[in-house]
């Protein structure tokens, strides 16, 4: 398993028990509770994203709440419940991901002290963040498992309430008032959902989803959307015994143990669970960017990569995905959005063989420059090579329009006599 994996949201710490799964009206309270501390997130229509995939395609914004992250209306709702008891004594969570910024901020502004643990292992900007937001930080284990452990022992200790990250009932009920936003939202601009997409990790959101939709719009279908790496609810769910883990780009949905309580529901309530790959997924979250100028994290492209998986499925329908958050690592972000680049052929990289003489570069750059390409990068390679020893290869950086512009610079500088390689992608 992945290290982002190890310290996210998407372990379980102590599983549930028997507690009771909360329902359609426990959503509606929760609404009501939280409105004041919770921001509503658009319901856009995707235009260009609806052009491209023959789907109609309405997306709820969850990656505008203040930590970025839709975990905030769960952890509110949790520690609006509370006793004046339970407040005094505080709260204690496991993670590093969304839940333990969602649950500093709110814990922050309700005047209860939060205090998160956290592996040892987890990345400085994580822990700093958290406390930023005013959650007194533990760092103990080198892994998730014992981050969890400690802080059930601390609760036990100081009398503090656990607040676990979705397998709570006060948790996925806040996390459904999303279903009730969108079903309202949906309803104002003339239109109905055919079916609501949203990642499915522990499954707190996908839980809160079914059953807001299944009071507010029944007819709705509820579609899950799972790392193909970490298919851990589908396991859970159908019984199977999938192989679970590896490193994935929706690290925030990268679970090894769901939620009892909320594989109980997703079981009952959700019509679907699909997995999409890693290549998907950058695909996805590329096109977010690029093309609705929105900024997700890669669990947050999980319901658009399920329908670029299979666009005639969805072609003609209309369709909600809930983009669950923004928080992602720029360098990572930097690199998904270059390798999109590559994909798509507007940046590609050459190796040319040529004759170890003057002018070759500049007859190489002449041919590419004349056929509308732009160098942005060139290395020559004369020693760790195996051509023969008049010879060199050069690799070439250029950026072009797509494909087929490529296609034609690369006939170019074969017919003057330069056989060209594409460095794989």
């Amino acid at each position: 398993m992945s290290q982002s994996a190890d310290i996210s949201d998407s372990d379980t710490g102590a599983p549930s028990s028997d507690t009771l799964a909360p329902s359609y009206e426990d959503i509606v309270a929760a609404r009501g509770r939280i409105a004041d501390g919770i921001m509503r997130p658009p319901l856009l229509r995707a235009d260009k994203l609806s052009e491209m995939t023959g789907a109609d395609l309405w997306l709820k914004l969850e990656n505008l709440h203040y930590t970025g992250a839709f975990k905030e209306r769960g952890a509110l709702n949790k520690l609006l419940t509370l006793t004046e008891a339970e407040r005094a004594a505080g709260v204690v969570a496991a993670s590093a991901g969304n839940h333990a910024q969602g649950l500093a901020h709110h814990a922050r502004r309700l005047g209860i002290d939060a205090t998160i643990v956290m592996p040892k292992t987890t990345p400085e900007v994580k822990v700093r963040a958290t406390r930023d937001l005013g959650a007194k930080v533990e760092l103990i284990g080198a892994v998730y498992d014992e981050a969890a452990e400690a802080a059930h022992e601390m609760c036990e200790a100081r009398g503090a309430t656990f607040v676990h990250p979705f397998d709570d009932p006060a948790v996925i009920a806040g996390q459904g008032v999303i279903g009730l936003e969108m079903a309202e939202e949906i309803a104002a601009a003339g239109r109905a959902f055919d079916a609501v997409i949203a990642p499915i990790g522990g499954g707190g959101l996908m839980s809160g989803l079914a059953l807001a939709f299944s009071g507010a719009a029944p007819g709705v279908k509820t579609i899950g959307v799972e790392a193909a790496l970490f298919p851990s609810m589908k396991n859970a769910v159908h019984g199977s015994d999938l192989p679970v883990g590896g490193d994935t780009l929706a690290e925030g949905i990268a679970v090894q143990r769901v939620g009892e309580l909320t594989s109980a529901i997703v079981r009952e309530r959700v019509n679907e669970i699909v997995s999409v790959d890693e290549r998907t997924l950058e695909r996805a979250l590329s096109l977010l960017m690029n093309e609705q100028k929105l900024l997700v994290e890669g669990a947050g492209a999980a319901g658009l990569a399920a329908v670029l998986d299979d666009p005639d499925r969805f072609e003609g329908r209309t369709i909600g995905l809930v983009l669950c958050g923004g928080n992602i690592d720029q360098r990572l972000l930097s690199m998904i959005l270059m390798r999109d680049l590559a994909r798509s052929g507007r940046l590609a990289r050459l190796r040319i063989q040529l004759l170890d003489a003057p002018g070759q570069l500049v007859r190489v750059a002449t041919i590419i420059a004349e056929r509308d390409g732009n160098v942005i990068d060139v290395g020559h390679h004369r020693v760790y090579s195996d051509l023969p020893a008049k010879m060199t290869c050069m690799d070439v950086t250029i950026d072009t329009e797509g494909h087929d512009h490529l296609k034609r610079i690369i006939g170019a500088l074969e017919a003057a006599g330069y056989p060209v390689e594409i460095a794989a992608y």
